[in-house]
């Protein structure tokens, strides 16, 4: 089950991007399927989902996301 974190999605993907070096939109992800987040405005209500992505070795590389229609 996602996380619902409610903020604002561009601040908390900018703070991500400190974090993690690489952050990428990109909708129709698989990784996007189960999100490790989703992130609500408060004041619109837009959604953004987050992942982590990472390789076989369990490495966390970077994070993707997408805007929910």
């Amino acid at each position: 089950m996602s996380t619902i974190i409610k903020r604002d999605p561009k601040k908390f993907l900018r703070e991500m991007s400190i974090h993690y070096g690489d952050v990428w939109k990109m909708p129709s992800s698989k990784y996007l399927l189960r999100p490790d987040f989703v992130v609500v405005d408060p004041k619109t209500g837009k959604k953004t989902k987050v992942s982590f992505v990472s390789l076989d070795d369990g490495e966390v590389v970077g994070v993707v996301y997408d805007e929910m229609g």
